[in-house]
């Protein structure tokens, strides 16, 4: 790859994605398949995501080498994507956002649910919830930064194909329940358009 691209990723089927770092415990197979979630691991993020078409916009954006954007800093790569998504977003109405430029910052139940968390270059929203997720993936040659904001989110589906006790899952989906800003119908059109804009 020698130029940097945006991929739009589209699903075909329901599934429960597990982070990189996680085990296979985590998710329960009885309540996955009860959901219709398959369960898949990606190799980038440390906890999971339920994913389902038409719920989420999803963009991988690719970094070669040598690219303006391109640093060796893990934490620093992700932030010019997530000031992009900000400006995209502020454009777009949203007002009162701000990128996390720090490290990752753990948070009840992060461990298990990726949005749970920050990280950096991560959207967060003025009264805490946040808007885009980042993860990363790179290599000597690139970086593979992927984007996920939600059109729709609940706690209950976020955790329905997780392994946790019904004592446990209450309390999740309480702390849970307003982790989360969605963004609803907005144009991902427009949101392309907007990201390689601000990204140019």
């Amino acid at each position: 790859m020698e130029e940097p691209c945006l991929v739009v990723a589209e699903l075909q089927r329901p599934a429960l994605v597990l982070g990189s770092t996680q085990k296979i415990e985590v998710a329960d197979r009885v309540r996955a398949r009860e959901h219709a979630l398959d369960i898949v691991r990606r190799r980038s993020g440390g906890s999971s995501v339920v994913l389902v078409p038409g719920g989420h916009i999803w963009l991988d954006a690719w970094i070669p080498f040598g690219d303006p954007l391109w640093t060796d800093d893990v934490a620093a790569a992700a932030v010019p994507l997530g000031e992009a998504w900000l400006s995209t977003m502020t454009n777009l109405g949203w007002t009162d956002l701000r990128v996390h430029t720090g490290g990752a910052e753990a948070a009840p139940w992060s461990d298990l649910v990726c949005f749970a968390g920050r990280g950096p270059g991560e959207v967060i929203t003025a009264d805490g919830r946040k808007l885009l997720g980042l993860s990363q993936r790179r290599t000597r040659n690139w970086v593979r930064l992927q984007c996920l904001v939600h059109r729709r989110w609940s706690a209950a589906d976020a955790l329905a194909g997780l392994s946790l006790s019904e004592e446990q899952r209450c309390v999740a989906e309480m702390a849970l329940r307003d982790a989360v800003a969605v963004v609803g119908a907005v144009d991902e059109a427009a949101v392309l358009d907007g990201l390689l804009a601000a990204l140019r």
